[in-house]
């Protein structure tokens, strides 16, 4: 491929991309119309994602494909716990369920990270690279909304306290993406994995929407 790997993998995805960003759900909740409730319920959602992709990373570390991402400053469970302990209180964990859409996206995540590395490495690009990018817009609403500490408690999920400079950061995330140990084959089924990973995505905000309509 002539095009740099990453260059390939947004601009084939953008289309799914786009549809997820733009759902009413998320839409109403960037835009300040619903409550904190669900924003907390998203965050739950989000729990059930990033437990898969971080339960199974540990034994990809040594792939010759998915190792090279498997970075522990990117890791989001822990920090999605205390967000979950300040919104619902230390007992969390007994009242969070997933809905049916999250149930797909973390035992397809799962099922990647077991028998399909090249397609954990999608999963894993759609998630991190997202949440230091648009993932901040998310934080900096969040905070202004329902009046979280800045980079604190309630947000903790998008503050990376690890990487210093995400744009960096990010740049070497693409190099390891043009770099990586895949024929174009491979190539295009993990773009295609991608756009799967958006479509997950899209039908988790769907059915977020479906339990918070517009409250305006």
């Amino acid at each position: 491929m002539d095009t740099p790997f990453s260059t390939l993998i947004r601009t084939a995805s953008h289309e799914q991309h786009t549809e997820a960003e733009t759902s009413s759900f998320m839409g109403d909740l960037l835009g300040g119309r619903l409550a904190v409730d669900a924003y907390a319920r998203y965050t739950e959602q989000l729990w059930f994602v990033y437990r898969a992709l971080e339960e199974g990373a540990e034994t990809l570390r040594e792939d010759p494909v998915a190792g090279p991402f498997i970075q522990r400053e990117l890791f989001r469970t822990a920090a999605l716990e205390q967000d979950l302990a300040h919104l619902r209180g230390a007992d969390w964990r007994a009242g969070v369920s997933p809905l049916p859409a999250t149930v797909a996206y973390a035992e397809r995540v799962a099922e990647c990270a077991r028998d399909w590395p090249a397609g954990y490495v999608a999963h894993h690009y759609t998630r991190y690279l997202g949440d230091l990018s648009g993932g901040q817009i998310i934080r900096d609403k969040a905070e202004r909304t329902w009046g979280f500490t800045r980079k604190g408690d309630g947000v903790r999920f998008y503050v990376f306290e690890e990487i210093s400079n995400p744009a960096a950061f990010k740049r070497t995330y693409r190099e390891l993406l043009d770099a990586v140990n895949a024929d174009d084959l491979e190539k295009q089924r993990i773009v295609d994995e991608c756009k799967r990973a958006f479509a997950f995505n899209s039908a988790l905000f769907h059915q977020l929407g479906g339990e918070f309509p517009l409250s305006a």
